[in-house]
């Protein structure tokens, strides 16, 4: 898990957070997860892995993935609205990217909404390729999904995210 620079800090989500979770969802998306999900996320699922983002001891953004054979499929990235354009949604991201290497994983994927440009932007920033699309994948909307793959989890693809995370590092440290 990254450690970024102060008063930022990720951690395991726990039970504690889902009121937090539950209202950055609800700001964050069309039809916000049904009730009871990110408790069984956390209590129940071992192949779920749900991380939280905080500033100081408030819960700014979570985000998760599962863990599937030797995949690692991007669930939710989500930050507070008050907390967007900061960097945050990338340091979730670059989280998980560096997480998936404690598993024997090859694959990282998702499934980004077809109208989410600003989300779909940073996962090309992230070397994420678009390599289908699920048709009408999200019910609320009837939107397809862009499912985007990232590079293969290599030691050149590591290399990346370490220069990645420097960068990120200094803007949150408001060095650039």
């Amino acid at each position: 898990m990254l450690a970024p620079p102060p008063p930022y800090h990720l951690r395991p989500m726990t039970m504690a957070d889902l009121t937090a979770v539950a209202a950055i969802d609800h700001l964050s998306f069309p039809t916000p997860a049904r009730p009871g999900l990110y408790e069984h996320e956390i209590a129940d699922n071992t192949l779920a892995y749900y991380q939280v983002l905080c500033h100081d001891n408030q819960v700014i953004g979570y985000a998760g993935y599962w863990l599937i054979g030797d995949e690692v499929h991007i669930s939710t990235i989500a930050s507070h609205p008050e907390w967007r354009g900061l960097g945050l949604g990338e340091l979730l991201l670059l989280n998980l990217l560096v997480l998936a290497y404690t598993h024997p994983a090859n694959i990282v994927t998702l499934e980004v909404r077809q109208s989410n440009y600003s989300a779909q932007q940073l996962y090309l920033k992230y070397q994420f390729e678009m390599v289908g699309r699920r048709r009408r994948y999200y019910r609320d909307t009837g939107e397809d999904a862009l499912l985007m793959t990232a590079p293969p989890l290599d030691a050149r693809y590591y290399q990346f995210l370490e220069r990645q995370k420097e960068q990120l590092f200094r803007r949150l440290m408001g060095e650039e």
